[in-house]
């Protein structure tokens, strides 16, 4: 028996195009993450959207109770919260991963919009996110009263800009 290229190619109950949608928006994350030297990379952002996509594509296509979806998606944002709680750690008295925790879950939520077809608005926040990442880096660095704490930026010999 032979399969024909549309059968080879069909990943009902998924698509492609949700599934460039998780590549796109996890890579953008990503991107910005790795280039930033944060724990969260292209890989990690593209991987927590598509796993997210597939789990609850998955209780939406053998279940057509919702509360059943509902029970998936919950545990999805708590196991995405441990995931996030692995990340974040006190080093010198300060809690550092923060926003590396934040972002997991946003890519989550992502993967979840995915997943109920909303592709376009998916590709919006992600784009919004970029922008908080991008825009507040760039006030923190022209207030410097925003620069303490654990926003300090250090400079040689371990002395922090006052």
């Amino acid at each position: 028996m032979s399969l024909s290229i549309e059968q080879l190619l069909d990943l009902t109950p998924f698509s492609w195009a949700a599934l460039a949608t998780c590549m796109l928006c996890g890579a953008l994350i990503g991107i910005e993450r790795q280039t930033r030297g944060k724990p969260v990379g292209i890989r990690t952002s593209i991987l927590i959207i598509m796993g997210t996509y597939f789990f609850l594509t998955m209780a939406i296509s053998l279940s057509p109770n919702s509360l059943d979806q509902a029970r998936v998606l919950g545990q999805i944002i708590t196991g995405v919260g441990f995931l996030g709680a692995g990340v974040m750690m006190t080093l010198n008295g300060k809690i550092h991963g923060v926003t590396s925790a934040a972002i997991i879950w946003v890519l989550a939520a992502l993967g979840m919009m995915i997943a109920l077809n909303h592709l376009q608005q998916s590709i919006l926040i992600t784009l919004l996110m970029l922008s908080i990442l991008l825009g507040v880096d760039k006030v923190e660095n022209s207030f410097q009263s925003l620069r303490r704490g654990v926003h300090q930026k250090w400079m040689r010999k371990g002395k922090s800009r006052k």
